[in-house]
């Protein structure tokens, strides 16, 4: 649901309105109100951050995954709070409002994101995947468990996909998995994990 506000906010305005409960971002100055996840796309995301936070601490990288930061693009006025933000602590030093907004802004503080397909799939697959590739996120998962994204990012007919976007020279280049692949991280290659794995995580009762 979209917040009917009089006019466009900037991130500052946003950050100081930010009320604690509910889940809101900034798409382009519009203040978005996200609804609540249902059960298998939560399972899936907890499924994800338990795998990612055994193979960051099996490698002892200094990861976290936090439970809300904001990701603001540099030159947009927008923030995006993503189901799974993979942080890279030392480089927190060097972002100018994580300290007072828990907001990060620069690739380098951000090894992977990840986001869960639900029916706002265009901001995933359009208005994110710019965004993070202007940050310069090396890695950015899109996973699409029930298909509902569109033909030119699935494919037709369209199936449940998971798409790895990985920074080379700047600019996303997308591999796509689907039914028993087994996922190729280039953030963590040693990963052992199926796209069924995880698409059977949303379906565990």
């Amino acid at each position: 649901m979209t917040q009917a506000l009089p006019k466009l906010v900037t991130f500052e305005e946003f950050a100081n309105w930010k009320p604690d409960n509910g889940w809101y971002e900034l798409h382009k100055g519009t203040i978005v109100e996200r609804s609540q996840p249902l059960g298998e796309h939560e399972d899936i995301v907890g499924f994800l951050v338990e795998k990612l936070v055994t193979e960051y601490t099996r490698l002892n990288l200094p990861y976290r995954i936090p439970k809300t930061v904001l990701v603001k693009p540099p030159e947009s006025e927008s923030a995006y709070s993503p189901d799974v933000l993979l942080l890279n602590r030392p480089n927190l030093a060097t972002e100018p409002r994580w300290k007072n907004q828990s907001t990060v802004s620069y690739g380098e503080s951000i090894p992977l994101v990840v986001e869960v397909v639900s029916t706002n799939w265009r901001d995933d697959y359009l208005d994110k995947a710019g965004d993070y590739e202007e940050i310069g996120i090396p890695e950015y998962w899109i996973v699409d468990d029930l298909g509902l994204g569109g033909r030119r990012f699935i494919g037709n007919p369209k199936q449940p996909t998971i798409s790895i976007y990985q920074l080379v020279e700047g600019e996303y280049q997308v591999s796509q998995f689907r039914k028993g692949d087994r996922i190729i991280s280039p953030t963590f290659p040693e990963l052992n994990l199926t796209v069924q794995e995880i698409f059977d995580a949303g379906l565990q009762s």
